[in-house]
């Protein structure tokens, strides 16, 4: 199985990108990896409209996910899981022989309606709302972390 991560916009935040870099490299040693960025909607004059924007991004996005993937948005309105059960479902994922788990983090407007009905689930990071930098760092750390528990590796202390 290969992850494949699709976002909306570049991380311009240092400590983001190195903390989103590290965790790369970390999921590396377990299960290929891409990150696909996408190019922000510009938000100037008449395309400042959010209904645009979502919509033009979400172009992009379909354009990018793999065929035949299981495909997860991130989104405020979907499932929220504790760590294990996260890992538990990547690993019935890899279990299943699925060849391709596809996250997609939106930009600053979210993610259109007609897309999250597309995708195979929505999972939230938490009630609260964050940056797409910080839910691209932390949903890293977590897919990290995933293959801990799934390894029974020392990283997740429960």
């Amino acid at each position: 199985m290969k992850i494949t991560v699709i976002c909306v916009g570049k991380l311009s935040l240092p400590f983001t990108k190195q903390g989103t870099e590290e965790y790369q490299q970390r999921i590396k040693r377990y299960i290929p990896l891409q990150i696909i960025e996408l190019k922000e909607e510009k938000r100037g004059g008449k395309k400042s409209d959010p209904t645009f924007i979502r919509s033009s991004e979400a172009r992009q996005i379909l354009a990018k996910i793999p065929q035949d993937a299981y495909t997860i948005a991130l989104d405020e309105s979907g499932a929220s899981l504790v760590s294990e059960k996260f890992a538990n479902k990547i690993d019935q994922h890899m279990i299943s022989g699925r060849t391709n788990l596809c996250f997609i983090i939106g930009g600053a407007y979210g993610l259109t309606d007609e897309l999250k009905s597309k995708c195979n689930e929505l999972l939230s990071l938490s009630a609260m709302t964050f940056t797409h930098q910080m839910a691209r760092l932390f949903l890293m750390e977590q897919i990290y972390r995933a293959f801990t528990i799934i390894r029974r590796e020392p990283y997740h202390n429960r």
